[in-house]
């Protein structure tokens, strides 16, 4: 829409057609509006950078022709993708045999001893003391 395409249409009514064209046709600009006070156009919306925010303004000039403009565009980063959620820990299990101990199991699974409180806060609802495990049940390996 060109300045010949506004001729004779009031400021506001100027603006909110270069408005909608710009909206249309500039990427990371949205919900674009306008506050006129007297000559004053004040610019209004969202944009995605400073330099998409600049470029309304530009356009704007060159279709209204006036040197009052003013950008209050506010210029919101978008939001980075939510990240996927991790899987699930693999979750393994153990059936105690006789004379094994939580310690020969951890020792057995993850290399050291000494990290048998891991099976065993693993497996709080079975077992009340890591020391009293019993043949046949049937532990979480975390």
């Amino acid at each position: 829409m060109g300045l010949f395409d506004m001729f004779g249409k009031g400021l506001d009514e100027k603006v909110g057609d270069a408005l909608k064209e710009i909206e249309a046709t500039t990427p990371g600009v949205s919900d674009l509006g306008a506050e006129i006070h007297d000559e004053t156009v004040t610019l209004t919306g969202t944009a995605t950078s400073r330099e998409a925010a600049d470029a309304v303004m530009t356009r704007l000039d060159a279709e209204v022709k006036t040197d009052n403009i003013v950008n209050a565009i506010k210029v919101e980063k978008p939001a980075p993708p939510e990240p996927e959620p991790a899987p699930a820990p693999e979750v393994r299990t153990y059936t105690v045999q006789p004379g094994d101990t939580l310690g020969a199991i951890a020792q057995q699974h993850y290399g050291r001893a000494s990290d048998y409180m891991k099976i065993y806060e693993a497996n709080r609802d079975i077992l009340d003391n890591p020391d009293l495990i019993k043949p046949g049940q049937e532990l979480k390996i975390p």
